[in-house]
């Protein structure tokens, strides 16, 4: 069998989460000037790898590929979206590029931007809900949606984030932030494949172990490019980390053990993947997600 590569399920499945996103977001209001906003940022670009890793995890497990869970993986990037929005603000990053274009407050002021993500956030959630999961299924996706981008995730992250910038600390304390920051909506887009596909326990367990590790070493690898690549290649202002003051690995570990700190995490994700092959889990399709890092 011809090996699963990234590429091919970017090019198969990147065209129908963006053609789902550009006619849905039409609809979504009435208030021209909140939809384009909502719609600049959400269709500036992006690797759309939450999404992807939702829909590629789906088929890991066997599942058909249906409008229902392209709904349900573009609500996640909605999501995203959102959370880069307020990352870029003047009160938090202040940030002026994203996904190589002017970030949305600098089109749209401000205000707008803060509005056009409290839209996007809403709208993740409508999403998830009007798809035709059965309740009981749509009742736990969304709370642990909830629990992944709230206070007890994404949101704390950020928080931590603030709190801690020009201050040093420590590595379990760095991987708490990221993993909240960063891990906790990677994790949810792997797992809630499982919980939609009513997998067995086992494999819901390992899914969000490799979520977990996957999304922390998504998150030193991001830190790494922070340093290593320019602005252009990054779409983002580069090494604005360091002038900010702001935790990372290579900040706390230099570059050498941060590259060593990737391996071992690429390492422990190798060892998910076998066990899950164990499971009749077709590990092709998440294995093809490590060549992100490469």
């Amino acid at each position: 069998m011809k090996k699963i590569n990234l590429q091919s399920l970017i090019d198969e499945y990147v065209p129908q989460i963006n053609d789902f996103l550009v006619s849905k977001l039409k609809t979504a209001g009435s208030e021209a000037t909140l939809i384009d906003s909502m719609s600049y940022s959400v269709m500036a670009g992006g690797k759309r790898l939450r999404p992807l890793l939702c829909i590629c995890t789906f088929l890991a497990l066997h599942q058909k590929i249906d409008s229902d869970k392209i709904q349900l993986a573009s609500a996640i990037e909605l999501l995203h979206t959102y959370s880069l929005i307020h990352d870029d603000l003047p009160s938090m990053d202040n940030d002026d590029l994203r996904r190589g274009k002017p970030t949305n407050h600098k089109k749209y002021g401000e205000a707008m931007a803060i509005l056009a993500g409290d839209g996007l956030q809403a709208l993740a959630f409508d999403w998830m809900a009007t798809t035709h999961f059965s309740n009981e299924v749509k009742i736990n996706a969304i709370k642990q949606f909830a629990e992944a981008v709230g206070p007890k995730g994404m949101v704390s992250g950020q928080s931590r984030d603030i709190v801690s910038t020009g201050k040093k600390i420590s590595l379990p304390e760095l991987k708490k932030l990221h993993s909240e920051k960063t891990g906790a909506l990677i994790n949810f887009a792997i797992k809630v494949s499982g919980i939609v596909s009513n997998a067995n326990e086992d494999i819901i367990s390992l899914l969000n172990e490799f979520g977990n590790y996957y999304g922390l070493a998504f998150q030193i690898y991001d830190d790494i490019l922070d340093v290593t690549k320019t602005s252009a290649e990054l779409g983002k202002t580069a090494n604005k980390d360091l002038v900010e003051g702001k935790n990372t690995y290579p900040t706390l570990l230099g570059m050498k053990e941060t590259q060593v700190e990737l391996k071992k995490v690429l390492s422990k994700l190798d060892d998910v993947l076998n066990q899950l092959s164990l499971l009749d889990v077709n590990t092709d399709y998440l294995a093809a997600f490590i060549d992100y890092f490469k």
